[in-house]
Protein backbone atom coordinates (compact mmCIF):
# COMPACT_ATOMS: atom_id res chain seq x y z
CA UNK A 1 0.00 0.00 0.00
CA UNK A 2 2.63 2.55 1.06
CA UNK A 3 4.94 1.46 -1.73
CA UNK A 4 2.27 2.18 -4.31
CA UNK A 5 1.79 5.68 -2.92
CA UNK A 6 5.54 6.36 -2.89
CA UNK A 7 5.95 5.03 -6.43
CA UNK A 8 3.01 7.13 -7.67
CA UNK A 9 4.39 10.21 -5.91
CA UNK A 10 7.84 9.65 -7.41
CA UNK A 11 6.39 9.10 -10.88
CA UNK A 12 4.33 12.28 -10.54
CA UNK A 13 7.36 14.32 -9.49
CA UNK A 14 9.40 12.87 -12.35
CA UNK A 15 6.65 13.69 -14.85
CA UNK A 16 6.37 17.26 -13.53
CA UNK A 17 10.15 17.71 -13.72
CA UNK A 18 10.23 16.38 -17.29
CA UNK A 19 7.39 18.71 -18.29
CA UNK A 20 9.27 21.66 -16.80
CA UNK A 21 12.46 20.60 -18.56
CA UNK A 22 10.67 20.45 -21.92
CA UNK A 23 9.01 23.82 -21.32
CA UNK A 24 12.33 25.46 -20.44
CA UNK A 25 13.95 23.92 -23.51
CA UNK A 26 11.24 25.40 -25.72
CA UNK A 27 11.28 28.94 -24.26
CA UNK A 28 14.99 29.30 -23.53
CA UNK A 29 16.73 32.47 -24.72
CA UNK A 30 17.86 32.12 -28.31
CA UNK A 31 21.14 33.23 -29.88
CA UNK A 32 22.79 36.26 -28.35
CA UNK A 33 20.14 36.72 -25.66
CA UNK A 34 21.79 34.18 -23.36
CA UNK A 35 25.19 35.81 -23.85
CA UNK A 36 23.61 39.19 -23.06
CA UNK A 37 22.04 37.77 -19.92
CA UNK A 38 25.37 36.40 -18.68
CA UNK A 39 27.11 39.74 -19.37
CA UNK A 40 24.49 41.55 -17.25
CA UNK A 41 24.90 39.19 -14.29
CA UNK A 42 27.01 41.45 -11.99
CA UNK A 43 24.64 44.40 -12.43
CA UNK A 44 21.65 42.11 -12.02
CA UNK A 45 22.94 40.75 -8.70
CA UNK A 46 23.42 44.32 -7.43
CA UNK A 47 19.90 45.19 -8.62
CA UNK A 48 18.34 42.23 -6.81
CA UNK A 49 20.22 43.04 -3.60
CA UNK A 50 19.20 46.71 -3.70
CA UNK A 51 15.56 45.94 -4.48
CA UNK A 52 15.43 43.39 -1.66
CA UNK A 53 16.80 45.96 0.81
CA UNK A 54 14.41 48.74 -0.28
CA UNK A 55 11.86 49.11 2.53
CA UNK A 56 9.57 51.26 0.35
CA UNK A 57 8.70 48.27 -1.82
CA UNK A 58 5.83 46.01 -0.76
CA UNK A 59 6.79 43.12 1.50
CA UNK A 60 5.63 40.51 -1.03
CA UNK A 61 8.00 41.93 -3.64
CA UNK A 62 10.92 41.84 -1.23
CA UNK A 63 10.09 38.27 -0.20
CA UNK A 64 9.99 37.15 -3.85
CA UNK A 65 13.33 38.80 -4.51
CA UNK A 66 14.84 37.25 -1.39
CA UNK A 67 13.62 33.80 -2.39
CA UNK A 68 15.04 34.35 -5.88
CA UNK A 69 18.44 35.23 -4.43
CA UNK A 70 18.36 32.10 -2.24
CA UNK A 71 17.43 29.97 -5.27
CA UNK A 72 20.26 31.44 -7.32
CA UNK A 73 22.75 30.87 -4.49
CA UNK A 74 21.79 27.23 -3.92
CA UNK A 75 23.87 24.65 -5.76
CA UNK A 76 20.72 22.64 -6.55
CA UNK A 77 18.85 23.75 -9.68
CA UNK A 78 15.82 22.57 -11.58
CA UNK A 79 18.19 21.81 -14.44
CA UNK A 80 21.87 21.21 -13.59
CA UNK A 81 24.18 23.99 -14.76
CA UNK A 82 26.62 21.58 -16.39
CA UNK A 83 24.13 20.99 -19.21
CA UNK A 84 25.07 23.30 -22.09
CA UNK A 85 22.82 26.34 -22.68
CA UNK A 86 19.72 25.02 -20.93
CA UNK A 87 21.56 24.64 -17.60
CA UNK A 88 21.77 28.42 -17.21
CA UNK A 89 18.62 29.16 -19.16
CA UNK A 90 16.38 27.99 -16.31
CA UNK A 91 17.97 30.56 -13.99
CA UNK A 92 17.53 33.31 -16.58
CA UNK A 93 13.88 32.40 -17.10
CA UNK A 94 13.13 32.38 -13.38
CA UNK A 95 14.84 35.75 -12.94
CA UNK A 96 12.79 37.15 -15.82
CA UNK A 97 9.53 35.91 -14.27
CA UNK A 98 10.38 37.41 -10.88
CA UNK A 99 11.43 40.76 -12.39
CA UNK A 100 8.19 40.91 -14.37
CA UNK A 101 6.22 40.36 -11.18
CA UNK A 102 8.24 43.08 -9.43
CA UNK A 103 7.49 45.53 -12.25
CA UNK A 104 3.79 44.65 -12.17
CA UNK A 105 3.63 45.25 -8.42
CA UNK A 106 6.15 48.06 -7.83
CA UNK A 107 6.56 49.69 -11.24
CA UNK A 108 9.40 49.99 -13.71
CA UNK A 109 10.57 53.17 -11.95
CA UNK A 110 11.58 51.18 -8.86
CA UNK A 111 13.68 48.81 -10.94
CA UNK A 112 15.24 51.69 -12.91
CA UNK A 113 16.05 53.62 -9.73
CA UNK A 114 18.09 50.70 -8.36
CA UNK A 115 19.88 49.81 -11.63
CA UNK A 116 23.61 50.59 -11.32
CA UNK A 117 24.64 49.54 -14.82
CA UNK A 118 24.60 51.43 -18.09
CA UNK A 119 21.54 52.59 -19.99
CA UNK A 120 22.33 50.01 -22.66
CA UNK A 121 22.46 47.36 -19.95
CA UNK A 122 19.05 48.40 -18.64
CA UNK A 123 17.65 48.29 -22.17
CA UNK A 124 19.05 44.77 -22.58
CA UNK A 125 17.61 43.73 -19.20
CA UNK A 126 14.23 45.16 -20.18
CA UNK A 127 14.32 43.28 -23.46
CA UNK A 128 15.43 39.99 -21.86
CA UNK A 129 12.93 40.08 -19.01
CA UNK A 130 10.10 41.63 -21.01
CA UNK A 131 9.94 44.57 -18.61
CA UNK A 132 8.76 46.96 -21.29
CA UNK A 133 5.60 44.85 -21.66
CA UNK A 134 4.87 44.56 -17.93
CA UNK A 135 2.57 47.28 -16.66
CA UNK A 136 2.42 48.21 -12.96
CA UNK A 137 -0.88 47.63 -11.16
CA UNK A 138 -2.80 50.70 -10.12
Amino acid sequence: MWWNILIALGAGLLAAWLALLITLALIRPKGTLLAEAIRLLPDLVRLLRRLTADRTLPRGVRVRLGLLMVYLALPIDLIPDFLPVIGYADDAIIVAFVLRSVVRRAGIEAVRAHWSGSDDGFAALSRLAGLHRAEPRK
